[in-house]
């Protein structure tokens, strides 16, 4: 016992004595390394530093003088053997990924908590046969049925996975530029499959939320829900001023559910954009991200209840009916609305007279179309599930919880891509797609507009009315060409997606595209209307008047620089910062590895003289210096070699 309080009482002092060589080596080497991997190789330079005085002891006794000598070459050889260490702990097992040993053990209470969910949700991807994708491994030229058939898997996964797996499945089926279509139509066959939750939990829930129990907040309340899903169950009420509604519940015990899949999900988007360089392509932490806010924004129904009030807000139609909000009976996880007497689309399609399948399907799209194209607030989920055939022949819109917004840019751009679809324009076209997406650096714009008229041609020629498929294509040119589709956008077309199922079920053969087509001719029409055009015309002037007003200034300052010689222009190199540390980081390498062959050949030239004074009796002055620069020749080595090894090894991983 005394032997280990011993230990335990100098471990504060060995860590003060190693930690000057685990500074320096982390400075020397430019790169973050792990506080326990450098202690390790900091121990391992002292015991090469005493050893070497060890060594040269007789001659330290015999010849005091030179223990100034030794010194610098027992320092250096010290900091060459920690450098060599960590070399090789980092050839074993690299680093620069992760969160390190201490790191770890610091994050162990919240791993442990989510240790269980991750063995589950590994347990289902191995059971499906995905196990060996979640390292980021990509099989490229897979046949089709192969294709088919890890669809099929996915599928299965994601919805034995739970809520948040099914929600991640069917926000990636909208995004066909990035997944096979295979993938894509196997996952838009998602389905929420849950059971009721527990009575007792939603009683308890209610009465936490509203402050009260059902039965004392409405004359009637029925326990039995009218639907279940993932994320909430819907129950029929009625006020006590007699008007009927419907009470959607959070199931209880979803949100710690849903925050601890989405940790998840966003540690395998983090290893795969480190493992791999098509990860990192699609920008999947991004993705992640996005949907993670989506999730958290549909879980908050005071968001739902603002998104119905800003498209009820922004709809002045009759045909389609939308739901109204009781802000004083909803809370972020209750949300209390005006019940809509129908039943859902799916189940009552058939009681619809066929003369009237056509003109329900429109309104339905141009009601979607009036969300998307003016007011920006659109219904991001309008499957069938969602639609109701109300009892006066209209239809209605439901679940708002899933809404997305588009701001003025992205509705201007959206608005030219539809205008140069109609015109048949690949120019056109090529200038509206570019200001959807998020362009990368480098783009051929002659060979995208190209690819553009082919794709008009194909679609438009022979005055064929063009069909869903023109989308497919449309899609196919995006990944082509590397384009990333923002998260706005990419709801939009999830939305138009669901919503062209949702037509084809209420009316076959129903055209979207070309209704859409009439829809945006008629919004050009609108917009070169006089009022309209006086309109835009004064917002616009509007617009330039601050610029007006600054541009004779600005013209004077040009005019008076111009005349007395003082007018110059500046242009700047490696404007770009990535294009600045690749210099910056070439220079440094090579003046690094300037001043280690320097050093080496000194040190070759110095050692191998034998004049000069003798420090001992086989050790000379200049060699003295020579074992020094050749010290320092092997730190500027080994700092090469370390920031290369890295370098080409996060290389190597983020290929796989």
């Amino acid at each position: 016992m005394p032997n280990l309080l011993l230990v335990l009482l100098s471990l504060p002092l060995y860590t003060l004595m190693l930690w000057p060589l685990v500074v320096a080596s982390r400075r020397v080497l430019g790169v973050r390394i792990g506080t326990v991997r450098a202690l390790i190789g900091a121990g391992i330079g002292w015991l090469v530093a005493g050893a070497i005085v060890q060594g040269f002891s007789h001659d330290v006794y015999a010849h005091p003088s030179t223990l100034v000598g030794l010194l610098v070459p027992a320092a250096g050889a010290a900091f060459v053997a920690t450098l060599v260490f960590l070399f090789v702990a980092e050839i074993a097992s690299p680093g620069g990924v992760g969160f390190g040993l201490l790191g770890r053990v610091r994050s162990l209470r919240a791993r442990f908590g989510r240790a269980r969910r991750y063995s589950q949700i590994s347990r289902i991807a191995i059971k499906h046969g995905l196990g060996r994708y979640l390292t980021g491994r990509r099989e490229t030229g897979l046949a089709t049925v192969r294709h088919a058939k890890l669809a099929r898997s996915l599928r299965r996964a994601l919805e034995e996975g739970g809520v948040t797996f099914v929600k991640l499945g069917q926000v990636l089926s909208a995004r066909a530029d990035l997944l096979p279509a295979v993938f894509v139509d196997e996952l838009s066959r998602l389905q929420d499959q849950v059971a009721h939750a527990d009575v007792t939990a939603v009683a308890r829930l209610l009465r936490e939320e509203l402050g009260a129990a059902p039965d004392k907040v409405f004359a009637e309340f029925d326990p039995e829900p009218l639907a279940a899903a993932s994320i909430a169950q819907v129950y029929s009420a009625r006020l006590h001023t007699g008007e009927d509604v419907v009470v959607k519940v959070q199931r209880p015990g979803v949100e710690s559910v849903v925050e601890s899949d989405l940790d998840i999900v966003r540690r395998v988007a983090v290893s795969l954009e480190a493992r791999a360089d098509w990860a990192r392509g699609l920008g999947v932490v991004d993705l992640a991200d996005g949907f993670a806010e989506a999730l958290a924004e549909e879980l908050d129904f005071r968001t739902e209840a603002r998104n119905i009030m800003a498209v009820a807000a922004a709809y002045d139609g009759a045909e389609i009916a939308l739901p109204t909000v009781h802000k004083e009976l909803s809370t972020d996880r209750v949300l209390v609305m005006r019940r809509l007497d129908g039943k859902p689309l799916a189940a009552a399609k058939d009681t619809v007279p066929v003369h009237e399948r056509g003109p329900l399907a429109r309104s339905l799209l141009r009601c979607v179309l009036e969300q998307v194209m003016i007011s920006g607030v659109f219904h991001a989920d309008p499957h069938p599930g969602n639609v109701l055939l109300m009892a006066d022949g209209r239809l209605g819109l439901l679940d708002f919880g899933s809404v997305g917004r588009l701001d003025s840019a992205l509705r201007g751009g959206l608005q030219n891509l539809v205008l140069a679809l109609d015109r048949g324009d690949p120019a056109g076209l090529r200038d509206g797609l570019l200001e959807i997406v998020d362009r990368p650096d480098q783009i051929d714009e002659q060979r995208l507009e190209r690819a553009l008229g082919t794709l008009v041609a194909k679609h438009f020629s022979h005055g064929q009315a063009p069909d869903v498929e023109m989308f497919t294509d449309l899609m196919r040119v995006v990944t082509d060409f590397r384009l990333n589709v923002p998260p706005p956008i990419a709801a939009v077309f999830r939305s138009l997606a669901t919503l062209e199922g949702t037509l084809g079920l209420l009316a076959p053969g129903f055209n979207v595209v070309r209704e859409s087509r009439a829809f945006a001719a008629e919004q050009v029409g609108a917009g070169l209307r006089p009022d309209s055009l006086r309109r835009t015309a004064t917002n616009e002037l509007m617009a330039l008047l601050p610029v007006l007003r600054r541009l004779p200034r600005r013209i004077d300052r040009i005019g008076n620089a111009l005349e007395q010689g003082r007018l110059s222009v500046n242009i700047r190199l490696f404007s770009d910062e990535r294009d600045r540390d690749v210099v910056t980081g070439l220079i440094h390498e090579i003046l690094l590895a300037f001043v280690g062959g320097a050093s080496g050949l000194m040190a070759a030239m110095l050692l191998s003289s034998s004049g000069g004074p003798r420090l001992l009796p086989d050790l000379t002055l200049p060699q003295m210096f020579g074992y020094n620069l050749l010290v320092v020749s092997a730190l500027v080595g080994l700092r090469l070699l370390f920031v290369v090894f890295r370098r080409t090894g996060q290389q190597s991983r983020s290929k796989r």
